[in-house]
């Protein structure tokens, strides 16, 4: 029995990343982004479509879905750091503020650690 590590950055497109290295993206959320969310997941609560309802609410605006806003962070592990061939081990969201309609939000991603056997 073997106990060599794989090494798991074999497949991964831009090779295995630096420890501190860093990539961000910024983008403005449109209404599409509600609609295409909602066709996916069937999320429709009212505070995503009903203006009236989200004006009188705590957020006072239409607001996006959170999974809008997280798929940022997706965009950015699987594209950019580490790039293709790498996918998530694990995620823990905390969202601080609602994010309306129209506001741009910029995802970052840091390398903490590298696993040689985890891209």
């Amino acid at each position: 029995m073997s106990t060599e590590t794989k090494d798991g950055w074999v497949g991964v497109v831009k090779g295995r990343p630096q420890v501190g290295a860093f990539a961000e993206r910024t983008r403005r959320t449109r209404i599409s982004d509600i609609e295409a969310f909602t066709d996916i997941t069937g999320d429709r609560n009212p505070l995503h479509y009903d203006r009236a309802l989200a004006e009188k609410s705590v957020f006072g605006k239409l607001i996006v879905q959170g999974g809008v806003t997280s798929g940022i962070l997706n965009a950015l592990v699987a594209e950019d750091l580490p790039g293709p061939g790498t996918v998530f081990l694990e995620v823990a969201w905390k969202f601080v503020k609602a994010v309306g309609v129209d506001e741009e939000i910029t995802g970052r991603v840091e390398v903490k650690e590298v696993r040689p056997d985890k891209p």
